[in-house]
């Protein structure tokens, strides 16, 4: 059956007939006890109707009372939008509102789409005071119509932001149209589909490159999927459903989701609150709205974005909020000028859309039951928690994202789970600490990373973010910190931990995207899983600043070190203790060594032991330090730091404490103890009876004892020792003993090195019971430990000790230069030698005489290996360089010594002897460590072990570059471990 209206002049629907409107009239009244949707029965639909009918399911919700509150006002709301909206749209030759006019700013056709979205919704939703009203629908297609011939036409040629044309503007489009679908003619419909077919052509999703990654790449996929259900097009659905899969697999390079939980978008940005959040949310849809049909997601790497909601996601949820350090640009947003309510955006509003998605899967059936039932425990929780703005009262939630989570609120076998403890350390130079009672988050950058994202005018004073910004929560207290309008009034320049310089910066200074970052590769840090010790070796952005800065995150604690300072830029230099946003209000006593301070306070304290907060917490200065402290009110607007936000003043009252390092320092200083929800009496106990002991703080090694949780912590950033640790190099170490039993955990935050060799002055340990990528070398006298850091991104390796036992003979590890290196190539370079070269190819095509199967060769000494071999590991550097994709599988074999560098070839060669130990090369430079010990025991009489480095064979591989010996940076090196 048809469902369009008949077309009338013109082309735009005829006019309401007295018996739909009646038919509406009819509808709306079944609505008063609860909401359906304004569209034809299913049974009159074919598969494309029934997935609309799921699309508009998704946009307008179900099984709400929309009588009953919060549905009754958020639908008088959405309805005076709506009705604002219609009665202020005006088409002309430039404009279809006059606020918007078309031309020049893409935004504003974007914009015009949602306004017809929010009319489209009051029309269909129950309550709004519009519902099916015939003038409304009028309105909705003379502004479609308007729009397809003026803005978003087959004959427009694109301006300004991309995002506009490819994903903001036909998003709306087709959600409007689907609302008003029966509405519309056949003639519309087309009309909106070419228009959508020429802003967002196929080609936008065959590769995986460019904008069309990560969160983008589903927000495409969304308008192809949504194009073809509403066209009617089946190969549109099928491109939509293919490109899915790219974003469902792991990288370790550019936009997507990691292994270790990090989400990266625009190549050097943590995302989870930004587009890590549209990414839920495009997929949770897109999972309902192709489930059941010829079109469901049936790849199972989807299993990669269900494990992240717990592993990436969750971990930086707090009472509801999504932590700031997640959310980009996203943080100065505040209440846009283009929001009819004028609504703030907060962690909390970005912590409740991303709730509202992760409930969203959990109903869609995509994932396991025990996981679904996980998240709707996750969200329950959660919800519950958020006192500073609970759920059902955020205008920022959508209609069917209240009744979902009305509904699960309402179900009593869904238990609450309470908020998670433990530390995770994540590639993308940030780390989490949640403990009962108060969670921090601490946000550096590298060279992997920026010093801030700022772009379309936003974020404009975000500078000094990334340079150590220390967040923190409590269960019960500051969770209205950075929400209560914190970022437009907070002193850019003392933001809460971080270390700078007073350089006075303008505006998005260094650059929009990432353009300037720090070269520094040290950041990151390693944790047990209850505790964890992070550093960042600090740069300044457009600053001659440098230092090295360290967080020791304990029970009750963060131990916080600062060494090494230093800057040349003839201006100040602070390290910002704490800098507490207190509202509107001024209440809040300060203490500072048992005197409380007024409320003018400005000036400097010498000796200070702590000061405390009430109601927030307190910090601890061990021995006496010389503090800065200020109480001030400030007062600022959002488009102060963001050009399309209000320009409406906001005042808030701030008490910081900084550490004044002067001007141009060389090698200041530092020493804090940050204890959240403390009172100045508990502070007073602790800066008198202190449970930290300072092991070494310079530019060398920051460390620290805590003798009550039985821990030892390190980060050396250069080779040396601190306390009961020496490192042969850069690394975190991190080390409990209790029962007789000692965990070590080591990691490269540099991510530079092969392996690292930690030395413990520690006596009574036998043996080894556990270990992942750490070798116990010896345990006679002191403990000497190998770890394996190469390729692991940062992550720690763990060995567990015991004084239990028989311990292993003492070890010697040697590391060896390859004598020899180089590639040979069949086909038609069969004969060719490709020795003198600074890198050599793999490559397994799995075809004979093709010319594009690759072996690399390499030879090592082994005259001065003595004892008898226990492991040995061939370290190579490289990457994947193929556009058929962007990680294979390497491997070693075993093969005959004696070819020449300058003169070996294909037909030459050695044939591939002994398979051997693998690894995965990625289209990142890094190393793989492949496991070699069998051959090198075997060739340690001849003197000289010679290997092959392929992929497995039988199976087709990708091309992987490889440095050789003669390349400075990183050539081949053998790890040989003799006991």
């Amino acid at each position: 059956m048809n469902t369009h209206a008949a077309p009338a002049s013109g082309g735009r629907p005829a006019a309401l007939s007295r018996r739909r409107l009646l038919q509406l009239g009819a509808a709306a009244t079944a609505l008063a006890a609860g909401s359906q949707l304004l569209h034809p029965s299913p049974a009159w639909a074919d598969g494309f109707d029934s997935m609309r009918t799921t699309w508009v399911q998704l946009l307008t919700g179900s099984g709400f009372d929309a009588t009953a509150d919060p549905y009754r006002t958020a639908l008088a709301t959405l309805g005076s939008s709506a009705s604002s909206a219609q009665s202020s749209m005006a088409p002309t030759t430039g404009s279809l509102w006059p606020d918007l006019p078309i031309g020049t700013v893409s935004a504003n056709v974007t914009s015009s789409y949602s306004r017809l979205r929010t009319m489209a919704l009051a029309y269909v939703q129950p309550g709004t005071g519009l519902t099916g009203s015939g003038a409304l629908a009028t309105a909705i297609a003379t502004g479609l119509d308007w729009l397809c011939a003026n803005a978003y036409a087959v004959t427009t040629t694109t301006y300004n932001n991309w995002w506009d044309w490819q994903i903001g503007a036909p998003q709306r489009l087709l959600d409007t149209c689907a609302l008003v679908y029966p509405q519309l003619t056949t003639t519309q419909i087309a009309s909106y589909c070419a228009a959508v077919d020429h802003f967002v052509p196929a080609s936008l999703v065959s590769s995986y490159t460019g904008t069309s990654t990560g969160a983008n790449r589903l927000d495409l996929c969304q308008v192809l999927a949504l194009r073809g259900v509403l066209g009617k097009s089946a190969s549109s659905l099928t491109t939509a459903q293919q490109a899915l899969s790219p974003v469902f697999l792991d990288v370790l390079t550019g936009d997507g989701l990691y292994a270790d939980g990090s989400f990266i978008q625009h190549t050097y940005f943590p995302y989870q609150g930004g587009y890590g959040e549209v990414l839920l949310g495009d997929l949770s849809k897109l999972l309902a709205l192709l489930a059941g049909t010829s079109w469901a997601v049936t790849d199972p790497n989807v299993q990669n974005v269900y494990t992240a909601v717990t592993d990436n996601f969750a971990p930086f949820l707090y009472n509801g909020l999504m932590m700031d350090g997640e959310s980009g640009r996203g943080i100065s947003r505040g209440v846009q000028t283009s929001d009819p309510l004028g609504v703030l955006q907060s962690d909390h509003t970005r912590g409740h859309t991303v709730l509202g998605h992760i409930l969203r899967l959990a109903t869609v059936g995509g994932a396991s039951a025990a996981q679904s039932a996980a998240w709707k425990s996750l969200v329950k929780g959660s919800i519950q928690r958020d006192y500073y703005l609970p759920y059902l009262s955020d205008q920022k939630v959508d209609i069917p994202e209240l009744a979902r989570a009305q509904a699960l609120l309402d179900d009593a076998t869904v238990q609450p789970a309470p908020e998670a403890t433990g530390s995770r350390i994540f590639s993308m130079d940030r780390a989490v600490h949640r403990r009962p009672g108060w969670a921090a988050q601490l946000s550096t950058c590298s060279a992997r990373t920026a010093f801030y994202e700022t772009g379309n005018g936003e974020n404009l004073h975000g500078w000094h973010t990334n340079s150590g910004m220390l967040y923190w929560y409590g269960d019960s207290y500051g969770d209205g910190q950075y929400a209560d309008d914190f970022w437009p009034t907070v002193d850019p320049y003392q933001l809460p931990g971080t270390t700078v310089s007073t350089l006075p910066l303008a505006d998005a200074a260094g650059g929009a995207w990432g353009a300037t970052r720090p070269t520094a590769t040290w950041a990151g840090g390693a944790t047990d899983g209850t505790y964890a010790v992070a550093g960042q070796d600090v740069q300044g952005l457009l600053s001659t600043l440098t230092g090295k800065k360290s967080w020791f995150f304990l029970d009750d604690s963060v131990y916080c070190l600062g060494a090494g300072i230093s800057c040349t830029d003839s201006h100040g230099v602070q390290t910002t203790v704490d800098n507490r946003n207190l509202g509107t209000g001024n209440s809040q006593v300060f203490t500072v060594d048992g005197t409380v301070q007024p409320t003018t306070l400005g000036g400097t304290f010498t000796g200070s032991r702590y000061m405390a907060i009430s109601g927030m917490g307190a910090w601890v200065f061990p021995g006496g330090a010389t503090v800065n402290a200020k109480r001030v009110a400030s007062t600022a607007a959002w488009s102060g730091i963001n050009t399309g936000a209000s320009t409406a003043p906001v005042t808030r009252n701030y008490i910081s404490m900084w550490f004044d390092h002067g001007t141009d320092p060389v090698d200041a200083t530092y020493e804090y103890q940050l204890m959240p929800g403390a009172t100045a009496a508990t502070a007073a106990a602790r800066a008198a009876a202190p449970n930290v002991t300072v092991l070494a703080n310079t530019a060398a090694a920051q460390a620290i004892s805590c003798p009550s949780l039985n821990l030892t912590m390190a980060n050396f950033f250069a080779a040396g020792t601190a306390g009961p640790i020496t490192a042969s190099g850069p690394c975190s170490v991190l080390l409990t003993e209790t029962g007789g039993t000692m965990n070590v955990v080591i990691s490269d935050p540099t991510r530079q090195g092969s392996t690292v060799q930690v030395t413990l002055a520690r006596t009574g340990y036998a043996s080894a019971t556990a270990a992942s990528g750490v070798t116990l070398l010896s345990a006679s006298g002191q403990v000497v430990l190998l770890a394996e850091t190469g390729g692991t991104h940062g992550a720690g390796r763990t060995i567990t000790l015991s004084t239990a036992g028989t311990a292993p003979a003492p070890a010697t590890a040697v590391q060896l230069a390859a004598t020899a290196s180089t590639y040979v190539r069949n086909g038609s370079y069969a004969n060719t030698n490709y020795g003198n070269t600074a890198t050599m190819t793999v490559k397994n095509d799995n075809r004979t005489g093709s010319g594009y199967a690759r072996e690399s060769l390499l030879a090592f000494d082994l005259s001065g290996v003595g004892g008898t071999v226990s492991r040995a590991v061939l370290w190579v550097y490289g990457t994947v360089a193929d556009s058929g994709g962007t990680q294979t599988t390497l491997q070693a074999f075993a093969v005959a010594a004696g070819w020449s560098e300058s003169a070996v070839t294909w037909n030459s060669a050695p044939a591939l002897g002994t398979a051997l130990g693998t690894g995965t090369a990625y289209n990142a430079a890094d190393w793989i460590a492949l496991d070699v010990t069998g051959a090198v025991a075997a060739a340690q009489a001849a003197g000289t072990v010679a290997l092959a480095v392929f992929e497995p064979l039988g199976a087709a591989g990708l091309a992987v570059n490889l440095n050789t010996r003669l390349n400075t940076a990183n050539p081949p090196r053998l790890e040989v471990v003799t006991r």
